[in-house]
């Protein structure tokens, strides 16, 4: 993943105009963790598979539980009949609304657009989040010459069409600094950026009988955080974990779901607290960045520091 990404030792708050309210080293934030790596989805995936041969694409369109096995039918039409299913299938998790929960997902209150352009501003340190009255704009380098760019906006929920949408993506951020600006021009076209309304689960589901969900299938948070990733991630390793413990699939899924609530609630609350934060009229949440930002951030990913 290092290879196939860029490590980064940075994380700044900056106002639109690039003044630096906040500036933590995350190499001391996570010592002997591991770096902070920032990656595309598709270099992340390609670098998790080991082995393509294995892995049959699809989802599943129907599951269904009958004594100790469960069986699914796929998108292809082709099914099969299982000891246990693992949900993986992110926040519109069609194998929780079959087998698990029908909850429904709540609105953030943010629309994002979402874009990777192949530059590199030459000022831009590590992660960086540009902080406007009523949205912000992130920068993250994720690769040789190559930026990930994020923008969001506090408003009620809108249909961005595809046509002209670069164009008012540059005039919303038209007023933040040079680095934003020069990202944006950078994006070669309209089709180069998803727009998404920003949600979550406000009722994490972790498993009904022999089915159990991980990463946003169970419990899509707010992005505040960043750690949705990481935390399906870390959901697959102690799943694999409890299962190796022993035979007893229940058994394991009630051991799993113990060990990742208490870990998972507090990236839900620490994710919706941030988002809350840049929220707050600007010139007061300035202050509270420039004068407890550090510590703040350190009280926020501290806890993530220990094993799973």
């Amino acid at each position: 993943m290092e290879r196939a990404g860029a490590v980064i030792h940075r994380f700044q708050y900056r106002d639109q105009h690039g003044t630096l309210l906040c500036d933590i080293d995350l190499d001391d934030m996570w010592g002997e963790v591991g770096p902070f790596v920032g990656i595309t989805r598709a270099a992340l995936h390609d670098a998790l598979l080991p082995d393509p041969g294995r892995c049959r694409t699809g989802s599943a369109t129907s599951v269904r539980q009958h004594d100790e096995r469960v069986s699914v039918t796929f998108n292809d039409a082709t099914a099969g009949v299982y000891d246990l299913v693992v949900g993986a299938d992110g926040i519109s998790s069609g194998v929780r609304r079959s087998a698990v929960s029908r909850s429904r997902l709540a609105y953030a209150g943010q629309m994002v657009w979402r874009s990777v352009a192949c530059t590199r501003a030459d000022e831009l340190e590590g992660v960086q989040f540009w902080l406007g009255c009523d949205r912000f704009f992130g920068l993250c380098p994720v690769g040789p010459g190559t930026t990930y760019g994020f923008g969001n906006l506090t408003r009620a929920r809108l249909q961005d069409p595809v046509a002209g949408r670069k164009h008012r993506l540059a005039e919303w951020f038209a007023d933040f600094g040079a680095p934003v600006r020069e990202y944006l021009a950078a994006v070669e076209s309209d089709s180069d950026i998803h727009c998404a309304p920003v949600e979550w689960q406000p009722d994490a589901a972790w498993r009904n009988g022999r089915v159990v969900l991980i990463g946003d299938a169970a419990h899509a948070m707010s992005p505040m955080m960043g750690q949705g990733g990481c935390m399906a991630i870390e959901d697959a390793s102690v799943l694999a974990d409890e299962l190796r413990r022993g035979s007893d699939i229940p058994a394991a899924l009630t051991a799993f779901t113990q060990r990742r609530k208490p870990r998972v609630d507090w990236v839900r609350e620490q994710s919706h607290a941030l988002g809350q934060l840049l929220r707050l009229p600007a010139a007061t949440r300035d202050r509270a960045l420039r004068e407890q930002g550090t510590a703040a951030f350190y009280d926020r990913y501290r806890p993530l520091a220990a094993a799973p």
